[in-house]
């Protein structure tokens, strides 16, 4: 064996399949924030527990043998208790046997479903910024990403008459976000009847990344298509426990879908995770019985937006309308024109708060001059953080 041999796979490995996707700016801004000992709002994620009901439903769940395989769809308590919950709240009744798959988490049924609908050379819009699975799961499926712009000045609403123009004979899917990441905007009614006029004249798909479904604020309802006959028939409705039941490390979402849609997605689900965490797929089953903590979810972030909102307006970024999901943008230009990857670097290492440029949110980085906070944090959290931020 040569002394090169250890080295030598690597000169096997030819084009990437994924040329331009590094470390996500997540992985990278959470760890320079370590790195400082800053107050980490970037990365979504809270840093509290969930409820320790749920939690001692898991450990009963593991202590009566719920330790092996779960069958590859989902456990059928499961299956039914999300069923219950979409027609109870969206009106539309999805079959439990044929049409509701759990998954492991929401970024994993998203890649399922765009391999499972996706083909080689088909087209796929996605509305920037945009979350950034996206558009590696459509290059992963041979897709290519038609990227349309939410425009800053616009307040990062959807032009839907852009989304009508982008779609063309090869258009296979749309990818939808609401509430959305990272603009923090909600689809209401009217873009719903919008999009529902795009679909009556086209042949696409839609994919509806709904994980923040239940953080609405303001007294608005969620639109979701489920909630739609001519939308729900042709979309992948994707959700996620762990943003609901501040749990995301257990990585357990679900996928909701015609039949038809489903057994593609179910094709390509069970030789990518084939079947997901058992012990919490039936503690899940047994606390989504009680609809209080997802019913009361809207209101427990709105108090710590609020709060955080009031602490911004002390200091010189200028916050961003967030009407859904526990984040917020804020302008920074008042301070400086550093790009948003400079800025945000600046605010770690001189002032101790970690929050995430909006121009990663790009296949071509956009700067608006803006970058997002979490405020899914504990109270003290979010003081620290703004006392931090009053001095930049």
């Amino acid at each position: 064996m040569s002394d090169s041999a250890p080295g030598a796979p690597a000169s096997f490995l030819g084009t990437s399949k994924l040329p331009k996707v590094g470390t996500t700016i997540f992985t990278v801004m959470s760890q320079l924030a370590r790195e400082h000992g800053a107050v980490n709002l970037g990365q979504g994620f809270p840093d509290f527990d969930g409820d320790a009901r749920l939690h001692a439903l898991v450990c009963a769940a593991m202590a009566q043998g719920h330790n092996q395989y779960a069958p590859m769809a989902g456990i059928a308590p499961l299956r039914r208790a999300i069923g219950d919950k979409v027609a109870r709240l969206h009106g539309r009744r999805y079959d439990e046997e044929e049409e509701i798959t759990v998954t492991a988490g929401a970024t994993q049924a998203i890649l399922t479903a765009i391999l499972a609908i996706v083909r080689t050379g088909d087209e796929v819009i996605i509305l920037e910024p945009a979350y950034d699975s996206y558009a590696p799961s459509v290059a992963l499926a041979g897709g290519q990403v038609v990227p349309v712009p939410l425009e800053a000045r616009q307040g990062f609403r959807v032009d839907w008459d852009r989304v009508a123009a982008a779609v063309t004979p090869r258009t296979r899917l749309l990818i939808i976000n609401s509430p959305h990441n990272p603009t923090a905007t909600v689809l209401g009614a009217s873009d719903l009847d919008a999009l529902e006029e795009i679909v009556r004249k086209s042949a696409i798909f839609l994919l509806a990344d709904e994980v923040y479904e239940h953080i609405v604020f303001d007294g608005r309802a969620h639109c979701s298509l489920a909630g739609r006959p001519a939308l729900a028939a042709r979309a992948f409705v994707i959700s996620s426990f762990g943003k609901t039941f501040h749990c995301t490390g257990w990585k357990v979402g679900y996928c909701c879908a015609p039949a038809a849609l489903t057994r593609e997605f179910r094709k390509v689900h069970q030789f990518n995770v084939f079947a997901v965490n058992h012990p919490m797929q039936a503690a899940l089953a047994q606390y989504l019985a009680d609809p209080a903590p997802y019913l009361g979810l809207a209101n427990f972030y709105q108090q710590r937006r609020d709060r955080f909102l009031a602490g911004l307006a002390g200091t010189r970024l200028r916050a961003l309308p967030s009407a859904g999901t526990y984040f917020v943008l804020a302008d920074y230009r008042a301070i400086c024109d550093q790009s948003e990857v400079e800025f945000s670097q600046r605010l770690v290492r001189e002032h101790g708060v970690a929050a995430i440029p909006v121009s990663a949110f790009y296949q071509s980085p956009q700067e608006n001059g803006v970058v997002r906070f979490c405020f899914g944090k504990r109270e003290e959290t979010l003081d620290l953080a703004i006392e931090r931020l009053r001095r930049v």
